[in-house]
């Protein structure tokens, strides 16, 4: 593999991109702790799913982009 034939597929790095930047608003979220914000538990752990949810969706975008 050459540096001129890094990505033989030219959207991948768009999707190594977005699931790079999914994964960090996932963690940002829940670094953000919510459940110190948010007026019931139920919604606070809605919120942690969600973004949990949102990292593992960017990571398997990361994986399907890379993956050969």
């Amino acid at each position: 593999m050459s540096v001129t034939n890094r990505f033989d597929d030219t959207l991948e790095p768009v999707g190594i991109a977005v699931g790079v930047l999914l994964v960090l608003v996932g963690l940002a979220t829940v670094a953000g702790m919510p459940w110190t914000t948010k007026a019931t538990v139920a919604a606070a752990a809605v919120q942690v799913v969600g973004a949990l949810g949102t990292a593992a969706v960017g990571a398997g975008l990361v994986w399907l982009a890379r993956h050969d």
